[in-house]
């Protein structure tokens, strides 16, 4: 069931219980409250929460994603990728999930930056809303004005607008421009590539999603579901999915071989603890 409207939280919930649903899971930490008050209605039924923890309550399994891991790894494809030495950061709503990204591509940046010996510059903007293309686009015009030439977006539906910033930029070039003067874009929670096809000014066909970070929702979601199939519904317990365990990662996408081995042996330092990705970006 899609919402629409925060004002359908609630009922869509409710709505799932009255149709004789035994496992309910609220997609978003937007829905805690909405899934926190059904448990409290409906005892018997088992709910879950994606991207944010609900304690205390028997009936409801929380599970988060360790977002900064892949965020640490969208830094370094940001890092190996410029030319500029500039990269930008564009969340939708602040709050601790898109602290995560913003905390993991930071640390990603910096970690790449050092080894490869150069300065990289991070603009970091927030757009208020997960749903506001036309404010992800004005914030990306900027970023690319101000000669940033990757940005890694964390703000849902308000990303639609920074991908079609990045289009509308790129098929103004020709094909010998590209090289020097492409723009990229780093989706998040999914393959984004579709959404990176452009036509050159010449009629050249090609790409700027650099690559995309994936969080594992439906992985989650099965691992729950299929507990509670058999009976060991993890009620009371807050699950999280990392990089070790498959729960997040980034696609190749059209990274350099260069950035792709950084990219391996930085994913193998975090999963064998030798760098340990913050959660909360440096304010």
């Amino acid at each position: 069931m899609q919402s629409n409207e925060a004002s359908e939280y609630t009922t869509n919930v409710n709505g799932a219980v009255q149709n004789g649903f035994k496992t309910i899971f609220g997609v978003g930490y937007l829905l805690k409250d909405s899934i926190a008050a059904a448990a409290d209605q409906n005892p018997d039924t088992q709910f879950g929460i994606i991207d944010d923890v609900i304690e205390g309550k028997d009936n409801v399994v929380s599970a988060t994603f360790k977002d900064n891991e892949a965020a640490y790894l969208a830094g370094y494809a940001a890092a190996y990728t410029t030319k500029t030495n500039k990269v930008g950061f564009i969340g939708g709503e602040e709050g601790v999930v898109i602290d995560r990204f913003e905390a993991g591509f930071t640390k990603g940046v910096q970690d790449a930056a050092e080894k490869l010996g150069k300065e990289i510059t991070i603009d970091s903007q927030y757009a208020a809303s997960f749903g506001d293309p036309a404010k992800g686009k004005a914030l990306a015009a900027s970023m690319y004005q101000g000669g940033a030439d990757v940005i890694f977006h964390a703000s849902g539906g308000t990303g639609a607008g920074v991908f079609q910033e990045a289009k509308a930029i790129n098929e103004q070039l020709n094909e010998a421009d590209l090289e020097d003067k492409k723009v990229w874009v780093i989706g998040v929670d999914s393959d984004q590539q579709d959404e990176g096809n452009f036509t050159t000014a010449d009629g050249k066909e090609d790409n700027f999603t650099l690559a995309s970070t994936l969080k594992g929702v439906g992985a989650a979601v099965q691992d729950i579901s299929t507990r509670a199939l058999e009976d060991n519904f993890p009620g009371g317990e807050h699950i999280v999915y990392g990089l070790k365990d498959g729960g997040v990662d980034i696609t190749e996408g059209f990274l350099s071989d260069d950035a792709k081995a950084a990219i391996e042996t930085a994913k193998q330092d975090v999963i064998d603890g030798k760098v340990e990705v913050p959660e909360t970006p440096e304010k």
